[in-house]
């Protein structure tokens, strides 16, 4: 079994290097309408070129996962102020679809919690279209869609979860095809748990993004060894190897909050389970310390019993 780990957005091992920097509404208003349209293209290619150099750092690192920032475009979907942000920065673009093909790297994006389905507002659903095209557009610049994901939540239940799973499912046909094809839903550490997701991911034909942190801040009544393998069967129609998040609890009173890194015992009950069914998997990290502790949880697990490190972040269990 081959398992690869990744982390999310920004390499904290490189210096100034955040693919997420920002342009504030209230400052973009402050400006004339040429000096707007040249900030946003300033910030937009600080944060492509803070991309490329990531790439490169997890290529040099043999990191082959990576989840990029959804922030890369700032302002890309506010309604006051919506530019084409793709046609600018093409040869970007394609520079960093170019890395991730030449090197068979696995990346993706994971839109924020506003970005759902589920909610009985019209223009929230709207926003939601608007903000997996975002995602989408960037992807296509660089030639990956086919090869990537959106992951999203769910979303809240709204006092009524079997109600409001039915709205999702409504909610969603305005998706566009083409999107709602690469898309994938994660487990909640509130709202929907795994049993609830996977049956929606079953009924849509989504893959679903297990994360374990969630779980177990948000317990199924059936037990995770059973609802791993057809977790997992969910990535078939995808042809890609299943996806799991892992990070720890901050503490026993914040325990759906991230840690800076993430402990070996905590998550080590998660693989005892995945080791009799035999499958490749990619880990994906959500950390605070990003990197690092992806690097340090592939260091710490390489220590167990029949555990090799095959790569600076890949794992093979014999």
């Amino acid at each position: 079994m081959l398992y690869r780990f990744g982390f999310v957005s920004h390499a904290l091992n490189l210096w100034d290097a955040s693919p997420a920097k920002t342009l504030t509404f209230s400052r973009y208003k402050e400006m004339t309408n040429e000096l707007r349209l040249e900030k946003l293209k300033e910030v937009t290619e600080a944060n492509l070129n803070h991309t490329i150099r990531t790439l490169h750092y997890n290529i040099g690192h043999e990191i082959e996962l990576y989840r990029m920032s959804s922030s890369i475009v700032p302002l890309a979907t506010h309604p006051e102020v919506i530019w084409d942000f793709i046609s600018p920065f093409k040869k970007k673009f394609s520079e960093i679809g170019h890395l991730v093909k030449k090197h068979q790297l696995r990346v993706s994006f994971h839109p924020n919690q506003f970005t759902l389905f589920t909610s009985p507002r019209e223009e929230v659903t709207k926003n939601a279209v608007i903000d997996m095209e975002y995602h989408y557009k960037m992807l296509e610049a660089m030639g990956i869609e086919e090869k990537s994901v959106i992951n999203i939540h769910i979303g809240g239940s709204y006092g009524d979860k079997e109600q409001t799973l039915l709205r999702f499912y409504d909610n969603l046909s305005m998706l566009p095809q083409k999107i709602k094809k690469i898309m994938t839903l994660e487990n909640d550490d509130k709202t929907y748990n795994t049993e609830e997701t996977l049956a929606v991911c079953q009924n849509e034909q989504i893959p679903l993004v297990f994360d374990y942190h969630h779980h177990m801040a948000n317990l199924s009544s059936t037990p995770l060894e059973e609802m791993l393998p057809a977790i997992f069967e969910t990535w078939k129609n995808r042809g890609m190897k299943p996806k799991i998040h892992l990070s720890s609890p901050k503490s026993e009173k914040a325990y759906r909050s991230h840690a800076d890194m993430v402990e070996a015992e905590y998550v080590k009950p998660l693989f005892d389970m995945l080791r009799p069914l035999q499958t490749d998997i990619d880990f994906m990290i959500e950390a605070k310390k990003k990197d690092q502790a992806c690097l340090q949880l592939v260091n710490d697990l390489s220590k167990i019993r029949g555990m090799k490190r095959v790569g600076g972040a890949a794992l093979e269990w014999q």
